[in-house]
C-alpha cells in the first residue's frame, strides 16, 4: 500500500511504500522540500518500517529541487535516533542530480556518521543492489 503526502497546494511531495517483494521501504521525494514537509514525511516513513519490522530504507531524492539543509539537524538529532531504535540498519540514499540538494544529502550523511549503514548513490539500480547485498549478508 502506497501513502502519498501532499503540500499546501495539493501537490504530492512524497510517496512511501513498503515493497514486500524487496523487503524495504521506498520513499520518493518530489519537488521543493519544506521543513514541515520533511518532518511529516520522515515521521510517516517510520510507520511502515515499524509495521514490517523492516531494517532497510530506499530514500529516493532524484526528483528533489533545491536544498533541504534546513532539516538536516532535525534528521540527524531527532529522526535518525528514533529510526535506529526501531530497527533501521541500512539507509540507501539516491542523491538528486541538482547540486544544492546533493549538498544537503552530504551534510545528512556526515551528521548520521557511523550510527547507521548509510550510503549515497547516483542511481537507483546501484542503491537497490547495495540493499540486496546487505540483505543477503544478513541472512547468510
Amino acid at each position: 500500500m502506497m501513502q502519498e503526502l501532499t503540500n499546501g497546494f495539493g501537490k504530492v511531495y512524497l510517496t512511501i511504500a513498503y515493497e514486500q517483494a524487496n523487503d524495504w521501504v521506498y520513499n520518493n521525494w518530489i519537488g521543493y522540500q519544506t521543513y514541515a514537509g520533511i518532518v511529516a514525511g520522515a515521521d510517516a516513513c517510520l510507520a511502515p518500517l515499524r509495521a514490517h519490522a523492516c531494517p532497510y530504507l530506499l530514500n529516493d531524492n532524484r526528483e528533489v529541487i533545491g536544498p533541504w539543509d534546513h532539516a538536516v539537524e532535525w534528521i540527524v538529532t531527532d529522526w535518525a535516533p528514533r529510526a535506529l531504535a526501531q530497527g533501521l540498519t541500512h539507509f540507501a540514499h539516491i542523491v538528486s542530480p541538482e547540486a544544492l540538494a546533493a549538498i544537503s544529502a552530504e551534510a545528512m550523511h556526515i551528521g548520521i556518521g557511523g550510527r547507521l549503514e548509510m550510503k549515497m548513490f547516483g542511481n537507483i539500480d546501484e542503491a537497490k543492489a547495495w540493499l540486496r547485498q546487505a540483505q543477503h549478508k544478513a541472512t547468510a
